[in-house]
């Protein structure tokens, strides 16, 4: 039982549907109210589709698990409405050092320029971010949380699925036009559609220890202090667990994570016994230093994917998806860049204002970008625990050099912290015809900047969500002179102007100069906040047929 935190219990209760033994069609059913499934009901809801969602449990997740939430995330999350707690909770932190014995030899800056709303890393627990989502969920009229309701079969017609559904008081039967699986890495779901997950397993076990403490830990070895800010602290072959590796977080409530590496033939009910545990703890702060165990686990875990992210009506999103090492932060902060993706889409497609291609293009930009986080998750798991004594040399000569040769430093990999994976080839792009400088490319999601409207400070994605609504749609962001045209429409598809100088001053600058705007330039910005097209003038034929891409009527 955790000493900071009380863990809440849902009600359990029947849909009116199932109490009067009827059969009732959905338009969307969500399997998994854990941080994805949460935010994806609360995703669609804003944009006015109705939930279903459904969890076999009555509380939020055990333990802190997953603890690291990276500035996009918290965009979308503040685009939804639930940042400004989570960030208010959470450690704030952008630094990282990596430690060889008890020297340090590398350190980075996850945001080292100025000009963010949202802060590079925050470290908080997961209960604490499921609380702040069942809260909205909670509260917005359009979604019906069903807690202890469990998905036992699940059977698909060309147009809908029939899910049967087990609770405290029997079966009942439910339709969807859409499912959204997002019930985690052992997948119900996934087994029922026949579904494939493949990829690496990992040998090797870590032991995760969640420790209250009053006072800031200083390690008992070396002569590296904790500072004043919150750091990523993590340790390759340490005096106080020789062979292995250790990283430091802390959290909210003076809790502090430690992870500590245990090698593949650990056992790991031995390994979370308090007389194992303590004594690890002891050797790195040192015995005098008085702590409280929160929470400990012993993991394995592995790089894999599923084949296809749609079947027929039934998508997956989150680990149900992708399964990643914790190292990196990128398990949780794709999941939510998965809802980023898929939520508009599906509104535009149950609107009829789109294709069912545009749902399949989730799959061919989500895919890409779990390949890319399976690429770095797998290579830091190489990196922090070789298989080879090939890669062990590789390792340390790298790790040794690096604490006097600049080279050698970005060679270091205590995991690659999760940043978004541009969709630089999706057909969804409409590619450039003029040249542009900087990191702004169709397929990249929109950078943040600071600016000016109606005399107020701003920021541009704060104003692009208020431009639309929670409904979201496209918009015209333009540099210098106002356009003649207030929007340019592709049928039911519209984007709508956005002018930097009229509507919003950017007087610092650094909008223009992250998007390389001159007078005239105009950026197609999709619902997700991705670049769909830019262009150096707008020609309206231009953004008709940029629109039709975006949407998968090309």
């Amino acid at each position: 039982m955790s000493k900071s935190y009380t863990y809440p219990e849902f009600p359990y209760r029947q849909s009116a549907a199932q109490r009067e033994g009827r059969l009732e069609r959905h338009p969307l059913v969500v399997i998994g109210a854990g941080p994805i499934g949460l935010s994806i009901a609360l995703d669609c809801a804003q944009r006015g589709i109705a939930v279903r969602l459904i969890d076999d449990n009555n509380t939020v997740s055990f333990g802190s698990r997953a603890v690291c939430y990276a500035k996009r995330p918290l965009e979308i999350w503040d685009r939804l409405g639930v940042a400004a707690p989570l960030v208010a909770k959470g450690v704030r932190w952008q630094v990282g050092k990596v430690f060889l014995e008890d020297e340090q030899v590398y350190q980075f800056d996850l945001l080292p320029e100025r000009g963010h709303k949202m802060p590079a890393m925050i470290n908080l627990q997961q209960y604490y971010v499921e609380q702040t989502l069942v809260d909205a969920c909670e509260a917005h009229p359009k979604i019906d949380i069903g807690w202890k309701h469990k998905l036992v079969a699940l059977a698909q017609q060309d147009d809908h699925a029939r899910l049967t559904v087990e609770t405290p008081d029997g079966r009942y039967h439910l339709e969807a036009d859409w499912v959204i699986a997002c019930d985690g890495a052992n997948s119900d779901t996934r087994q029922m559609v026949g579904a494939q997950f493949t990829g690496q397993f990992f040998e090797d076990r870590f032991l995760i220890a969640d420790v209250v403490l009053k006072s800031a830990p200083q390690p008992a070895h070396g002569a590296q202090r904790l500072g004043s800010e919150p750091e990523r602290w993590f340790w390759f072959d340490p005096p106080f667990h020789r062979g292995q590796s250790v990283l430091l977080h802390k959290q909210c409530d003076d809790v502090w994570r430690i992870d500590f590496q245990l090698g593949r033939d650990a056992d790991p009910e031995a390994e979370k016994r308090p007389e194992r545990v303590i004594p690890r703890i002891q050797a790195m702060l040192g015995p005098e230093l008085p702590f409280e165990l929160e929470w400990v686990s012993v993991y394995q875990f592995a790089c894999r994917r599923i084949d296809k992210f749609r079947y027929g009506r039934v998508i997956f999103a989150g680990d149900s998806a992708h399964q990643v090492s914790p190292f990196g932060a990128r398990g949780a902060n794709t999941g939510i860049q998965d809802v980023d993706n898929l939520a508009w889409k599906l509104k535009l497609v149950l609107d009829g204002q789109a294709p069912l291609a545009l749902i399949d293009s989730y799959h061919e930009e989500r895919a890409f970008a779990a390949d890319d986080n399976l690429l770095n998750s797998t290579r830091a798991t190489d990196f922090i625990s070789p298989k080879s004594p090939v890669s062990l040399r590789y390792r340390n000569a790298v790790l040794e050099l690096a604490a006097t040769e600049p080279f050698a430093r970005p060679l270091i990999n205590s995991g690659r912290l999760s940043t978004p994976t541009p969709y630089l080839q999706s057909s969804l792009n409409t590619p450039d015809e003029d040249t542009f400088a900087g990191l702004m490319k169709p397929g990249t999601n929109c950078a943040d900047a600071p600016l000016q409207r109606q005399g107020q400070p701003a920021w541009l994605l704060n104003v692009i969500n208020t431009l639309h609504g929670p409904a979201g749609g496209f918009t015209l962001l333009c540099f210098g002179p106002r356009p003649a045209v207030e929007s340019v429409a592709e049928g039911p598809l519209v984007a709508r102007v956005l002018s930097v100088g009229d509507d919003v001053q950017d007087a610092d600058g650094l909008l223009a100069q992250r998007y390389d705007a001159q007078p005239g330039t105009v950026y197609l910005i999709r619902p997700d906040q991705h670049v769909a097209a830019r262009w150096r003038s707008l020609d309206a034929a231009k953004v008709r047929a940029a629109l039709r891409r975006a949407t998968a009527q090309h």
